[in-house]
């Protein structure tokens, strides 16, 4: 039988029932695939839903992994030659804005022999699931002087130049004053058009005709960011700073942004002073992180995404980054003048069972927005809602049960299996009840009980009949409207908050109400 919702009438006083509490994210995390080496960066060609590219440390290989299966491709995309040495390898890729119309990809590897940071160009083969290791141009090569802080990222901005994240050479405490030289291009963020003919510059670029600084340059003062990524409905550029000795940071650019930030490396950590020349420090012209943490268990920030799925709607515009050694996940929020809504999130996104997340490579994102968590250790999940159901509230007694009615579910709260069901029990046999849902909870005197939900209520008809043990039953039908659209519509990412309204004719003959309410249901709904 088929079920459809009308808003809630006569039986519930709407007055009592306007009151509303928001209600907290819950996340999980499942695993898409695993077996890789040393994973450090996920990505898609832009519009390509069905597929997500793992760039793979030491060994040098892309490998594809199909969506929303999780099988990897047999056949690497691409493998490169790479130097290995501490903290070099492949280090990430990113596909031309119109990678569909050209094939054209980038690979940032430090190379082998000797660790330049080299970031070159490649085509897509007749194959879609094969790219060439065939070098088409060499846009950027630049020597390190040490095995680490390589930085390595790339990524196209909204603007549709290719941006480089570089680290400051590596070593300790910068040496060689790098990242404040504006002839040497490590410790800064380049940005490069591969549209144009060599050197790649924009001439939108900011240090363009100053004879101290190159022309490349984008912004400059950074130590070794590890991971950066665009904010694709905003533009805004969020960029992880591996800290020296005590600090960790997240810098923050606007989308609105002419580049030229200095954010302070070397004699800045974070926003404390470092001591070491190159800049003075707490200036002025730096600009300082919009987070930042300590060492104290802390050791390496692992710089990550800003979530525009679709899947978890209330997530949008939500940033996650994490630490490297003690596993802690924060997610924070960017209102225009500083981050707000700064949560922990370690212990939410742990995986059900004995599965643990240790040792964050990476955030990434697929062609849709949705983001991902990579491990050292060789496994890939993805941040999904923890889609379930909760009771609170409480039912109050009735003429037949002194503990109360309850109300809980069966089935699956994934909207596609269309299976989710609610089931009353302890209500009074043989009497007309009402089951009913809204976006919000509230307890405030109803009846002889407790009304558990408010919001705009809707009703789910025909009314039902508990049986000789005061018992119901209803199955839910999602694609049907008004369920599949418009007021009362399930999508993914849903929250609803579900109660049984009852009759007790017997309780009103002894002095109370003739009705009464079932506890409350809370239920998270997921694709």
């Amino acid at each position: 039988m088929q079920y459809t919702i009308t808003r809630l009438a006569s039986a519930i006083a709407f007055s009592a029932l306007l009151a509303s509490s928001s209600q907290a994210q819950t996340l999980t995390t499942t695993l898409l695939a695993q077996g890789f080496s040393r994973p450090v960066h996920l990505t898609a060609p832009p519009g390509d839903t069905s597929r997500v590219f793992v760039c793979e440390q030491h060994t040098g290989r892309v490998e594809i992994v199909e969506l929303p299966s999780g099988t990897i491709i047999g056949t690497p995309f691409v493998d490169m030659s790479v130097s290995t040495g501490n903290e070099q390898g492949l280090l990430s890729m990113a596909f031309h804005p119109d990678y569909a119309s050209n094939g054209l990809f980038y690979l940032s590897r430090t190379a082998s022999p000797g660790g330049n940071t080299r970031v070159t160009e490649h085509q897509v083969t007749s194959n879609p699931n094969i790219g060439s290791a065939t070098v088409l141009r060499q846009i950027v090569n630049w020597s390190q002087p040490f095995s680490n802080h390589n930085g390595g990222q790339i990524a196209f901005g909204p603007d549709g130049y290719l941006y480089v994240g570089m680290g400051d050479g590596g070593s300790g405490n910068d040496p060689g004053n790098r990242a404040q030289n504006g002839s040497d291009l490590l410790g800064k963020m380049l940005r490069l058009d591969v549209n144009a003919a060599a050197p790649y510059i924009p001439p939108s670029n900011p240090f363009v005709g100053n004879g101290s600084v190159r022309d490349e340059i984008w912004a400059l003062g950074l130590r070794n960011p590890w991971r950066f990524s665009f904010d694709r409905a905003t533009g805004d550029l969020w960029i992880g700073d591996v800290g020296q000795n005590a600090w960790e940071e997240i810098d923050f650019q606007p989308g609105s942004s002419t580049g030229g930030e200095n954010y302070g490396w070397r004699c800045m950590e974070g926003a404390h002073c470092t001591g070491l020349s190159g800049c003075t420090c707490s200036s002025s012209a730096l600009t300082d992180p919009v987070f930042e943490f300590n060492h104290s268990g802390n050791c390496s920030v692992t710089g990550g995404v800003v979530y525009r799925g679709s899947a978890i709607p209330a997530l949008q515009g939500t940033y996650f980054c994490a630490d490297y050694c003690s596993n802690r996940i924060w997610s924070m929020e960017h209102n225009g003048t500083g981050v707000t809504n700064v949560v922990q999130r370690q212990a939410e996104l742990n995986p059900p069972g004995s599965a643990t997340i240790s040792q964050i490579t990476s955030f990434g994102e697929d062609a849709a927005g949705e983001v991902y968590i990579l491990e050292q250790s060789g496994q890939i999940w993805r941040i999904t809602q923890d889609c379930g159901t909760s009771t609170y509230c409480v039912g109050a007694g009735n003429s037949s049960n002194p503990t109360g009615c309850t109300l809980t579910s069966s089935g699956s709260n994934n909207i596609s299996d269309n299976s989710f069901n609610l089931i009353v029990s302890g209500s009074v046999p043989n009497q007309f009840g009402i089951f009913f849902y809204g976006p919000g909870q509230t307890q405030v005197v109803g009846g002889n009980g407790f009304i558990c939900v408010s919001g705009g209520l809707f009703r789910i008809t025909p009314p039902s009949f508990t049986d000789v043990f005061g018992s119901a039953f209803r199955t839910m039908d999602f694609t049907a409207p008004p369920m599949s659209a418009g007021l009362g519509a399930v999508v993914p990412g849903s929250t609803y908050n579900f109660q049984f309204w009852y009759r007790d004719p017997a309780a009103g003959s002894a002095g109370g109400a003739t009705y009464n309410f079932s506890a409350g249901l809370s239920a998270v709904f997921c694709p």
